[in-house]
């Protein structure tokens, strides 16, 4: 039940929220200009900021964040990533991951593959990285790309023109002598800064007088593209990127994909592979970088049939929703099955439904606390001018709502767009339920001509006049009396006289139409932040002692060996043990460092391994037995040696659960 102290606080905040998403509805239904939507919508967020922050300065226990410097000194003491080039002084978002890491992520992945790419038959792909200018200019990335960016006028070191300014008014707020009108404007302009447009900004750094961090003027805002740029070959003359993203070498490869999947409809294409954004200024560790991992997936299938075979697998989920309709009237996010939220539309469809829920379980399931765990809807004015319907996976931090996933109906966008570049054929069929009749364009070569023309490569151009679209070709040559072929990093003229086009009726019995397209898509470091910030802890009564309570799906370790003390008599059980885990595929390590048992389990708590069997004394009797420990209880069972792989497999794999083992095997009971 809601406190009703709690709601006293917020309701004006909820009030005044939903008079300005009234405001904002109002000014786009009376089409009026975009400054002024601009402007309201700025409002808006600056108001849900407001209440957003308020309700988690509220939030029942449970929401509480946790201390984030002792998080890191731990990740950092124990490799499990640290900055880039530290010994040259390091590069900003950028990060190396040690054992530990490198393990973590590599569980994460391979639970991914196993849970979406198996489970679902999706097809693997794997696309190149250097991705030529033309690709992502079609896809929209080369122009509207983009951040705002200041640079030093002295040193020329550059700046996140949002991040400047946040900083700047943060220092202003702090200010002993800094009136109370002051400090207000400036949490005004705070709570405001991320919907302002360019003219706004620019007019708050030039209100404030604000400087560079090195005390210096800066120039006037510029937008700055955030891919990086390179040239492919030896000429420097083909311009291209490091790509911003993993889809779009997806949809370059529709065709044959679609070839692969024997013309038929609906499939999924995935991929996991890196990214890079050029970041003007990266903050906030592995949750804003330049190179980070992602895993994507790219479901096609037809926009008049949005419908999935397994939806009633997840329709009963209960998942927190955060709606667009919410968050314009300043309500809170609420707890509903999936099932409804597609039943009232809330939710667009049943495959975007469906990869909803499949997200959910796989966060939940990899060790995202559902406590911590929303998903929010892009408003209208957020979400792509080409997406239907678009929620993002967020996850509660010390850093506040964090997006880790999105998942978004693209419809046909980049598809079409790819098309109207190239002149592809990116177009699935149907069969229609009755024949119909209608205008056709048929391209037909005039093979004797183009064999004269391009010789040796004649059976290049003519196979790709039969992937472009005949209707391009048409358009094409009506217009310019050519049309320019692509092929690879070469250009073709095919002029009118060198093919012959056909306009005719004909009964037709398929239709040709490009695919919708259902993306989830996943930051995969932020995923693995965002786990390890909900499964760390402090053990009771011991606040020095802090522990990580991983999943053993991505735990590094699952088990640890240790003998009681170096005592030779103890290491033939340890190698015996050691042999039997790696027999299993079970990742180990054996610790024989010095200090108390208690110790060092202390020390593979801090790594995460959710298993420890100990060789004691009574190991070396017969029966030859050992104690195996849970991390999360820190109970002990007693079971025989040449049983331990076999059941921490089965707890490795979530076949076994710790109670049953408890049930099973005799308690052994010691003081840590």
């Amino acid at each position: 039940m809601t406190d009703p102290s709690i709601e006293e606080t917020l309701g004006p905040l909820r009030l005044a929220v939903m008079e300005q998403g009234d405001i904002v509805r109002q000014l786009k239904e009376s089409g009026a200009p975009d400054s002024d939507v601009k402007k309201g919508v700025s409002e808006l967020r600056a108001r849900k900021k407001i209440l957003e922050d308020k309700e988690l300065e509220l939030a029942p226990i449970g929401f509480e964040l946790l201390d984030r410097n002792r998080l890191e000194d731990l990740l950092k003491r124990r490799f499990f990533y640290d900055q880039s080039f530290e010994i040259y002084g390091g590069i900003a978002g950028q990060f190396d991951f040690g054992p530990m890491g490198c393990d973590m992520e590599d569980n994460l992945l391979d639970a991914w593959r196993k849970f979406f790419i198996l489970k679902e038959k999706m097809h693997k792909i794997k696309c190149a990285v250097v991705t030529p200018e033309p690709v992502l200019r079609a896809s929209g990335h080369v122009d509207r790309f983009t951040d705002l960016m200041v640079k030093d006028v002295k040193t020329g070191e550059c700046f996140r023109l949002d991040h400047l300014i946040k900083d700047e008014l943060e220092k202003v707020k702090a200010d002993k002598s800094a009136t109370a009108q002051v400090k207000a404007e400036c949490e005004n302009i705070l709570t405001r800064l991320d919907g302002m447009t360019k003219e706004e900004m620019t007019a708050v750094l030039r209100q404030f007088n604000m400087m560079s961090r090195n005390g210096n003027d800066v120039t006037d805002p510029v937008e700055f593209n955030l891919m990086f740029h390179t040239s492919i070959g030896p000429t420097g003359q083909i311009r291209g990127y490091l790509r911003p993203e993993t889809a779009q070498g997806i949809f370059v490869n529709f065709s044959r994909l679609l070839e692969f999947n024997n013309g038929r409809l609906p499939f999924a294409a995935a991929q996991i592979g890196p990214a890079f954004r050029n970041e003007i200024s990266p903050r906030s560790g592995l949750l804003r970088v330049r190179e980070f991992t992602m895993a994507e997936i790219e479901h096609f299938c037809d926009p008049n049939d949005k419908s999935h075979p397994k939806f009633n697998s997840v329709k009963d989920l209960e998942i927190l929703l955060y709606s667009a309709c919410a968050q314009m009237e300043g309500k809170p996010s609420k707890l509903m099955k999936l099932g409804d939220a597609v039943t009232q539309k809330l939710i667009d469809n049943e495959t975007l439904g469906y990869f909803i829920g499949r997200i959910y379980q796989f966060l939940i399931m990899v060790g995202v606390n559902g406590k911590k765990l929303r998903f929010r809807q892009h408003m209208s004015n957020e979400m792509a001018h080409y997406a239907r319907d678009c929620w993002d996976a967020e996850c509660l931090t010390s850093f506040g709502w964090v997006e880790c996933v999105g998942c978004a109906d693209r419809s046909a966008f980049d598809l079409t767009q790819h098309s109207k570049a190239t002149g592809a054929k990116l177009k699935a069929e149907r069969k229609l339920s009755e024949a119909r009749i209608e205008e056709v364009v048929d391209v037909l070569p005039r093979k004797a001509l183009i064999a004269k023309q391009f010789k040796a490569e004649v059976k290049i151009v003519l196979e790709e006049i039969e992937k472009v679209d005949s209707n391009i070709i048409e358009s094409s040559i009506k217009q310019e009396g050519k049309f320019d072929l692509q092929v690879n990093d070469k250009s073709y003229s095919i002029t009118s006289e060198m093919v012959e086009v056909r306009r005719q009726m004909k009964k037709v019995h398929v239709e040709n139409f490009v695919p919708s397209v259902i993306e989830p898509s996943f930051g995969i470091g932020r995923i693995l932040y965002v786990i390890l910030e909900h499964n760390f802890g402090v053990r009771e009564g011991d606040e020095k002692r802090t522990f990580l309570k991983l999943p053993p799906i991505v735990a590094p370790y699952k088990c640890c060996v240790l003998p009681l003390s170096n005592k030779p008599d103890f290491m033939p059980f340890v190698k015996q043990i050691s042999q039997d885990l790696e027999d299993q595929e079970i990742p180990s390590e054996v610790n024989t460092s010095s200090g108390s048992v208690g110790r060092r389990y202390a020390r593979t708590d801090e790594l995460g391994v959710p298993f420890a069997v100990t060789v004691d004394f009574d190991t070396l009797k017969e029966p030859h037995s050992v104690t195996l420990r849970d991390r999360d209880s820190m109970l002990q069972v007693r079971l025989p040696v040449n049983e331990v792989a076999a059941v921490i497999k089965s707890l490795s794999c979530g076949k076994l659960s710790w109670s049953e083992v408890r049930a099973k095997y005799p308690a052994f009971i010691q003081q840590e």
